[in-house]
């Protein structure tokens, strides 16, 4: 597959400067491209776009590959294509927003956050009806959510009989769950009575700039959106996400995420302060996998080796030699994607594809550009050996 680099046209953009990385050594734009296109290749990645932020400002971005291969259209910096669960982040980032205004709180049980029970509104009226029968539901609060640690698991669905239940004691274990962000979600909506594509829009993105950034597809995305491909560089489903979903339905580009880390490392969403109570381990995360292929997989040296824990809505890494860190990775369909900063260098770098291969180049890439070596490869599940296990039926 021929991957392409594409010429960009916003006065920011900068594809002749020098990067630095977070070990301090310096890699200019030219090798930063070279290397990209060379990795991406070598995976047969459909399409990518890469974004790396230093000192808090956008120094370096490339697009590569294929948006759609019939007919054949590249990838350029203003695509949009989905993050995935890179949305849980950002929202969590907007639900501090509301914290700092003393417009939510994080603490107070959820249940006690809704006018009447769960399951007695329509939305959760079958998915609710067990977990409100549940002794320890009332002592789930919106930070165990964001945090996966309410004991939910990753969604409804995946349960036996399609509904909600708590697996572990809230705030106890770290157990990834998409339906946990919504329910903090579907509180906020409830209590302000607006979408929350229209809130984000208004809070976050419209402030920062972020053109190509929506938390639904919309009409403007139509003439530059991104299909996605699966690993045999097979079509799985063009990207129109509806309804907004807390959990994962952002479009973006990798700029205009890049846009967003650079406002969040200059307090331009949230205080300082905020981000630090954002950012403080909620959870110390031992295990080997973030998705465990079986209940007793036992600790990991990896994740203990980088401190790895879960604050509000991000992983975060507290023993680093680059200083602190904080991550999300967006796993769907046809889009892979990664975003870690480094808060001491207000450091970042965004990958975002439109593949099932993107996974394979996370390393090489993350290495190479940002000096990234502390990811825990492992449990985030970016080794070659664990994606092709878990792609297995």
């Amino acid at each position: 597959m021929k991957l392409v680099t594409l010429a960009f046209a916003l006065p920011f953009m900068a594809q002749a400067q020098m990067i630095t990385r977070v070990n301090g050594t310096s890699l200019s734009g030219a090798h930063a491209d070279s290397l990209a296109r060379r990795v991406l290749e070598k995976y047969a990645v459909t399409g990518a776009q890469i974004a790396v932020v230093n000192d808090g400002k956008l120094v370096w971005s490339g697009a590569y590959g294929e948006r759609r291969r019939e007919p054949s259209l590249p990838f350029d910096n203003e695509t949009v294509t989905w993050a995935a669960s890179i949305t849980k982040s950002v929202f969590s980032t907007y639900v501090m927003q509301l914290v700092e205004k003393g417009e939510f709180d994080l603490d107070l049980p959820i249940a006690k956050q809704l006018t009447k029970p769960l399951n007695e509104y329509p939305a959760y009226k079958e998915t609710g009806a067990e977990l409100v029968r549940d002794p320890r539901w009332p002592l789930v609060t919106p930070r165990m959510l964001l945090a996966h640690s309410s004991g939910l698991l990753n969604f409804a669905f995946l349960e036996p009989d399609k509904k909600m239940h708590l697996h572990s004691a809230p705030g106890t274990l770290f157990q990834y769950s998409g339906e946990g962000i919504n329910l903090v979600q579907f509180a906020i909506e409830q209590r302000k009575g607006v979408s929350l594509d229209t809130l984000m829009q208004n809070a976050i993105f419209g402030p920062l700039g972020m053109t190509r950034a929506g938390m639904i597809y919309r009409s403007e995305f139509a003439p530059n959106v991104a299909d996605r491909y699966g690993k045999d560089g097979n079509f799985l489903s063009q990207t129109k996400r509806y309804p907004a979903r807390g959990a994962g339905s952002l479009m973006t580009s990798a700029e205009d995420l890049a846009r967003f880390a650079s406002g969040l490392l200059e307090n331009r969403i949230i205080s300082s302060t905020t981000r630090a109570a954002m950012l403080t381990p909620f959870l110390k995360i031992s295990s080997v996998h973030q998705f465990p292929f079986a209940e007793n997989e036992g600790v990991s040296h990896e994740t203990e080796a980088v401190g790895l824990s879960y604050g509000v809505g991000w992983g975060v890494l507290t023993k680093t030699p680059f200083g602190p860190a904080f991550f999300k990775e967006g796993h769907g369909d046809g889009a892979q994607n990664y975003m870690i900063c480094f808060e001491r260098s207000k450091s970042c770098m965004v990958i975002l594809t439109n593949s099932d291969n993107g996974e394979f180049a996370f390393r090489e890439l993350l290495e190479g550009i940002l000096g990234d070596t502390v990811t825990p490869w492992e449990w985030e599940g970016y080794t070659p050996s664990y994606i092709e296990r878990a792609r297995k039926p």
